[in-house]
């Protein structure tokens, strides 16, 4: 009789893990990784790696910014579902940077939906070294690719959102370099996040038709309207950025 009872409460135990485990895997697991405009300050960290930053706080994990917007969205619209948002934007990260640390800020997270907005950095930093050389294209399309590579080998039925990177002229950006350049390069790094999206039957955002369409839409608005800086939206323009991530990844769910 008592090894009855100890073998039904053993199968008990069994059972209630594996449903604990069941409830905590219920929620898809969406990540947001890029630079500042998708960090927007999460877990107080200003530029700080992830390891060192807040999170547990609720008041801080997601950032200001769109990623914020969006976690607020699905989790207002589907409690039952029980998502978990994930920011992993770091102020300054070109592609470089997010290489660095995708083993720790993805592969490990393994994310359901995983979405990227990177490329301004990588700009502003070839316009900042004064090289002679052309920037490189290829080589960072083929890294682009190699990261998703990984994510895909983790995750074969990863769901992968890419972002096309943005800058507007304002009198602040023309001091960081010429405009002409660094418009043409960000258009270029577009174009390899669109190909690549088609390749990997990737949703594409196009935040940088986003804003052309806000400029010519409101030509009595300032281009600071909507990036104060030429680089960082603002409240209004992270709303629309938003928007339109929830709109063109509405075919995932």
């Amino acid at each position: 009789m008592k090894k009855t009872i100890l073998s039904i409460l053993i199968i008990l135990t069994i059972i209630n893990a594996t449903s604990a485990q069941d409830i905590a895997r219920k929620g898809k697991r969406f990540l947001y990784i890029g630079d500042s405009i998708t960090d927007g300050n999460w877990g107080e960290g200003g530029a700080k790696p992830s390891s060192e930053r807040n999170h547990w706080d609720q008041n801080h994990i997601f950032g200001s910014g769109y990623m914020y917007l969006c976690a607020a969205h699905f989790m207002r619209i589907f409690p039952e579902q029980g998502y978990v948002f994930y920011n992993r934007g770091i102020s300054g990260n070109a592609l470089d940077d997010l290489e660095k640390r995708w083993k720790d800020d993805v592969l490990e997270i393994n994310p359901d939906i995983l979405s990227i907005l990177i490329g301004t950095n990588d700009i502003a930093r070839y316009l900042g070294s004064g090289t002679d050389k052309e920037f490189d294209l290829v080589a960072w399309d083929t890294k682009y690719r190699n990261l998703l590579d990984l994510s895909l080998e983790k995750n074969p039925n990863l769901k992968i959102v890419l972002c096309t990177p943005f800058a507007y002229e304002t009198e602040n950006l023309n001091k960081q370099g010429p405009w002409t350049l660094r418009h043409r390069l960000l258009g270029e790094c577009s174009k390899i996040i669109e190909k690549i999206a088609s390749d990997y039957n990737a949703v594409l955002v196009p935040f940088d038709k986003l804003y052309d369409n806000l400029l010519g839409r409101y030509p009595d608005v300032p281009t600071t309207y909507w990036l104060w800086d030429g680089i960082h939206p603002t409240a209004a323009a992270h709303k629309r950025m938003a928007d339109m991530w929830i709109e063109k990844t509405a075919v995932l769910f």
